[in-house]
């Protein structure tokens, strides 16, 4: 199979969408997150979402790629070899129950790789005042397919920047990842595919068995820095980010690990990565923006 990067700025078939705070609610209980401002709603700062929702959101367009391309000519065949590789996701401002967000995409980049090809695809979602509400970047590897034609878009993405060596660990939060958790995660989110719930499936693509899906252990690992870095408050989480490079077993623990944590005034950049139980990178090059708010 081949993928021509004359696709690259193909655009994607817009959503809308309504936050509701069930969903909100739901995300934070499958990430375990008991922060209350994700479930008090009797206080007087309203309730937002976990800064990870967003994947939620963006689920529908991603599960069903094939429909949203705006284009008779891409390869459908490609996306069955996909695997996801990157995210990154910019935070203009939280997500909240009540929201009503218009979701649009498209192809951003097509890139060589040495396994193949890398896709990103880029979303921007605003809200009824058209006013940005994040914009997030998916990095898909097209295994065994062919790249064709000349690199594009890639000046154009966010860079990813390597962060695989940690020479001195400044903190580090073991997890133990609960076997019910790719269930309860499937349940709550509705991003749903079968190699996160289903043994049979994912003997049949190569697979031991299940494997946590990435996003929930990103947002494990946000979700500790959160609380770690920013004083438990995800309105100040601006960017998340890293490369997906490892698989978390369910009954296993995981370590997050932070290298590198640079403070200045009111921000902090954080650089971790989470290690398996096998102690190997199941996150690579992970990066954390937080940018606390002034009275």
């Amino acid at each position: 199979m081949k993928l021509s990067s004359e696709f690259s700025g193909t655009p994607l078939r817009g959503i809308s969408t309504s936050v509701n705070q069930r969903d909100t609610m739901n995300y934070a209980a499958a990430t375990g997150d008991a922060n209350p401002v994700y479930f008090d709603d009797d206080c007087q700062t309203p309730v937002m979402a976990p800064p990870m929702f967003c994947v939620a959101l963006t689920w529908p367009v991603s599960e069903h790629m094939k429909e949203h391309i705006e284009s008779a000519d891409f390869p459908a065949e490609t996306l069955l070899s996909q695997v996801h590789y990157t995210e990154h996701i910019e935070i203009h401002r939280p997500v909240k129950p009540g929201d009503c967000l218009t979701i649009s995409g498209k192809i951003a980049a097509i890139l060589p790789h040495r396994s193949g090809t890398q896709v990103v695809v880029r979303f921007d979602a605003v809200d009824k005042q058209n006013a940005p509400v994040f914009t997030e970047h998916i990095g898909g590897l097209m295994r065994g397919v062919q790249f064709s034609g000349e690199p594009r878009g890639g000046a154009d993405i966010p860079e990813i920047q390597p962060y695989t060596r940690i020479d001195e660990l400044k903190w580090m939060h073991e997890i133990y990842i609960d076997p019910l958790l790719p269930f309860i995660y499937d349940g709550c989110t509705n991003i749903v595919f079968p190699i996160h719930t289903s043994k049979k499936f994912a003997h049949s693509v190569g697979l031991p068995g299940i494997i946590l899906q990435g996003t929930a252990t990103l947002a494990l690992a946000t979700r500790e820095i959160t609380n770690a870095f920013a004083d438990g408050n995800p309105a100040s989480i601006k960017t998340i980010a890293c490369r997906f490079t490892g698989m978390v077993t369910p009954g296993s623990r995981i370590r997050v690990k932070v290298g590198n944590v640079d403070k200045k005034n009111t921000e902090t950049r954080i650089w971790f990565l989470v290690e398996n139980e096998d102690g190997r990178n199941a996150v690579s090059d992970g990066f954390v923006h937080i940018q606390q708010l002034t009275a």
